[in-house]
């Protein structure tokens, strides 16, 4: 049997390495979001007829690969009682990957057209999840690459990176939808 990184006496400085550089990724991101002046306007809406319809049905398939996510990975840590099948590692990856890849052009345009705001309790815990979606999905990356780290670190961020991408996705597309429903794709509202 080979060992892997994660077999090594595991090491609180590599420990506390990742998870700072995960947590300067989510500070630094807040920072520039609250300190930037927001300019409102759309940058690219990538064939949408409006900036809340691209952000909403982008973040829409984010969701979807984001259960995709977390199925996979309960799956893969033998939670759900069933055999692992061959590629489904490849793809848990791959739809972290996508998750992640359809989630840029939305953080993108609330961080530069929006800034990081507070002004109300949902939009506040909306901004703050969407910082901590990139500063853990950083943490995981490292987790996964690094050595000398514990075996339960990267379900640990995992599991914090399925929930504050819910958490954002609760708090702005299933709220807008609820609100006032789903925007066309192709006209805006």
């Amino acid at each position: 049997m080979t060992a892997t990184a994660h077999d090594a006496q595991p090491s609180a400085f590599a420990v506390t390495s990742v998870i700072v550089t995960g947590a300067a990724v989510a500070v630094a991101l807040g920072v520039y979001g609250r300190e930037h002046s927001p300019t409102g306007q759309d940058i690219a809406t990538f064939g949408f007829g409006s900036l809340i319809a691209m952000k909403v049905w982008l973040s829409a398939v984010v969701s979807g690969l984001v259960v995709i996510q977390g199925v996979t990975a309960l799956w893969m840590y033998g939670r759900l009682g069933l055999a692992v099948p061959a590629g489904l590692g490849r793809v848990h990856k791959a739809s972290g990957a996508l998750a992640v890849l359809v989630s840029l052009p939305v953080a993108y345009h609330c961080l530069w057209s929006l800034g990081f705001q507070s002004y109300d309790r949902r939009v506040l815990v909306h901004s703050l999840a969407g910082c901590l979606f990139y500063g853990a999905f950083v943490t995981k990356v490292l987790s996964l690459h690094g050595r000398r780290l514990p075996g339960w670190l990267v379900p640990l961020v995992g599991a914090l990176l399925f929930t504050s991408i819910m958490v954002v996705v609760l708090t702005s597309t299933v709220w807008y939808v609820r609100e006032v429903g789903w925007p066309s794709s192709s006209t805006g509202y």
